[in-house]
């Protein structure tokens, strides 16, 4: 089996065109026409959380806690703060934030702050670009169930 970064992919063989949902790690023999990549709802929610992460990042620095509670702002009910931080761990070492310590001034323990690097932000576009594609064609299949 072959270890890659790359997308999940769901192929429309009526149109011949694959749609991309956000980068993850994948695990496949091959890949061939009119097939789809199968992809868990774990693995999905974790494409699109890391997509998610760095649009909170992208907003300025922040600590993991605090991507947590914005997380929830959204809806992100589900996710755990433990899902998080393997998360954060991988994107770092991809190189797509970098980290810092801040000492809190009433004294307490350092807490890491994440801010996105310039990779980063170009797989922000990406996964902008991906989300607007796949969600537009869920929508368009869904709303011609009416």
């Amino acid at each position: 089996m072959k270890r890659i970064r790359s997308y999940a992919i769901l192929y429309n063989k009526d149109v011949g065109q694959a749609f991309f949902i956000y980068p993850s790690i994948l695990q496949y023999k091959s890949v061939f026409p009119h097939e789809v990549s199968v992809v868990s709802s774990s693995q999905m929610l974790k494409g699109i959380l890391e997509g998610c992460l760095l649009a909170i990042i992208a907003k300025g620095e922040i600590y993991g806690y605090e991507m947590m509670e914005k997380l929830s702002d959204y809806g992100f009910t589900m996710v755990r703060e433990g899902s998080i931080y393997p998360l954060l761990i991988r994107m770092r070492r991809e190189g797509l934030v970098k980290t810092h310590s801040k000492r809190l001034p009433s004294g307490g323990p350092q807490r890491k702050y994440y801010t996105l690097t310039d990779t980063g932000k170009k797989e922000l576009d990406v996964f902008k670009k991906s989300w607007r594609q796949i969600s537009s064609s869920v929508n368009h299949v869904l709303e011609e169930e009416k």
